[in-house]
């Protein structure tokens, strides 16, 4: 028999990383897990929460300084739901929908290849069991695509950004005779075959001179890079079919027949074809959309050179027949945040909108009104391209995974995860003197994060977990394990 002697439950999610460090020294910026040694997500630290913040889910990919890269999902504590590492970095970590399924989609590869702030990567469709069901490119061959842009249609379609570097004559622009330029190209493709099924070209449709980008020079001998005199960032699909494209380095959103590719009307830079009024205008700006209310929604930068001293949310309304466009709201950060790149504004269904700030790692989600109703942040260096906020059910196939060390005289420790799953609501330990042999030991714990700790006195020698769902439904039994034993599910 087992020699069940009390039931101590403990609130331990995670411990973190550098957790012995003293006061002077840096806060820690990464969780650790007993049961999931292999996870280091970056802290991510709330600073406003309340009940009026839109119900779902945070969706970020930290990058950059972060010590594992990659798409997670997130809690409005903090608290990791799920998190997945990738080679090199991945962006724009988000739910769409695919063949009228929800889907997680995410980019992920090398960044700065070919063009400095861009990407040479492939775009991951994963469903809600995290199985990856399709893989897009940018339409080039393998590892083409760029990082900025995948927009799912109701056609099985995906809309994405490429690069592509072509030799261009700068001298009459004041840069090298022999240099090249970036050309920014907007592709649909037939997720299922890869087929393009349509192409679209900055160079030939803007000018180089409607940039406000320097042209970079030769240094120490070695060929100037090419210029990104555009920098597409964003694509959109208007109700019409035709395409709403963000350019940072043009200061300009502009409307694309789809059909010819011909430039229908510019928002916004050298040559707007709308009177900018009071409020309106928008430096290095990212993520035009059209808002259901047909406004025009812009993640405002202005955190390059030329640009103002903070950045914020940007509504405006269009005018097409008068050429006018009208400021309606601005959000912006209580202490003034300025991004210097990247960074998005989505509108959420209740109302609010919630704003990723880019190469700032923090999101911000205001009502209406203009109110802050969640604020997070997480490590300087770890940043998040976008930012979103969605309602996902998670169902992972493996199994839970479970550590369970020894404590003092017959206490063990357990620790239980689940990476992805969403629907558990409590935690059973089992317990035996055989590995076939097991039984509940105390009662159910509620979940308590990404990993639930219980402390229970016991002779035992193997264990195991239970995930328990609504109800107290078995949803899954993790691997059994002997005392100091662990498996990853």
């Amino acid at each position: 028999m087992i020699n069940v002697r009390r039931g101590l439950v403990g609130a331990a999610f995670a411990l973190v990383l550098l957790a012995g460090c003293g006061a002077g020294d840096p806060p820690p910026r990464t969780l650790s897990f007993h049961s999931r040694p292999d996870l280091t997500p970056p802290v991510v630290t709330v600073s406003t929460s309340s009940a009026a913040a839109a119900p779902g889910y945070l969706f970020i990919a930290p990058k950059r300084g972060a010590i594992q890269k990659g798409p997670e999902i997130v809690d409005d504590r903090g608290r990791p739901v799920w998190f997945r590492p990738v080679p090199a970095q991945a962006t724009d970590f988000r739910v769409q929908t695919y063949r009228g399924r929800k889907v997680l989609t995410w980019w992920q590869g090398p960044v700065d290849a070919p063009v400095p702030g861009t990407g040479a990567g492939h775009w991951v469709i994963m469903d809600e069991h995290y199985h990856q069901i399709a893989t897009v490119d940018g339409g080039f061959g393998p590892d083409t695509a760029d990082l900025h842009e995948l927009l799912l249609t109701p056609r099985g379609t995906a809309i994405v950004t490429a690069y592509r570097v072509v030799p261009y004559d700068l001298s009459r622009f004041g840069g090298p005779k022999n240099g090249t330029v970036a050309d920014s190209i907007v592709r649909e493709i037939d997720v299922a075959t890869g087929r393009v099924l349509f192409t679209w070209h900055s160079l030939g449709h803007v000018a180089l001179s409607e940039s406000y980008a320097d042209i970079p020079q030769p240094k120490g001998g070695r060929p100037a890079a090419p210029y990104d005199y555009f920098h597409v960032n964003a694509v959109a699909e208007e109700p019409d079919g035709n395409l709403l494209v963000t350019a940072r380095n043009t200061w300009a959103v502009y409307e694309i027949d789809r059909r010819t590719g011909k430039v229908l009307w510019r928002l916004g830079g050298k040559r707007s074809d709308f009177y900018m009024g009071p409020g309106t205008s928008f430096a290095w700006a990212h993520d035009a959309r059209r808002a259901a209310d047909g406004t025009i929604t812009i993640f405002d930068d202005e955190g390059s050179p030329d640009g103002a001293d903070e950045s914020r949310g940007l509504r405006i309304r269009l005018d097409l027949r008068r050429k006018t466009a009208t400021f309606v709201q601005q959000d912006v950060a209580p202490d003034r945040v300025l991004a210097s790149s990247q960074g998005n504004m989505q509108q959420l269904a209740n109302g609010d909108v919630l704003v990723g700030w880019g190469a700032v790692p923090r999101i911000t989600e205001f009502d209406r009104s203009g109110k802050v109703v969640f604020d997070a942040s997480f490590a300087p260096a770890d940043d998040s391209y976008r930012a979103y906020r969605f309602e996902w059910t998670g169902l992972p196939t493996t199994r839970p995974s479970i550590a369970v060390d020894r404590s003092d005289g017959d206490v063990r420790d357990v620790y239980a995860s689940w990476n992805g799953a969403t629907d558990v609501k409590a935690w059973r330990v089992l317990a035996g003197l055989t590995a076939e042999h097991l039984q509940p030991v105390g009662r159910p714990v509620r979940r308590q994060g990404f990993e639930t700790h219980v402390s229970v006195s016991t002779d035992a020698p193997f264990f195991a977990v239970q995930a328990l769902g609504t109800g107290g439904k078995v949803l899954s039994t993790s691997a059994v394990i002997p005392v100091g034993g662990r498996a990853i599910g």
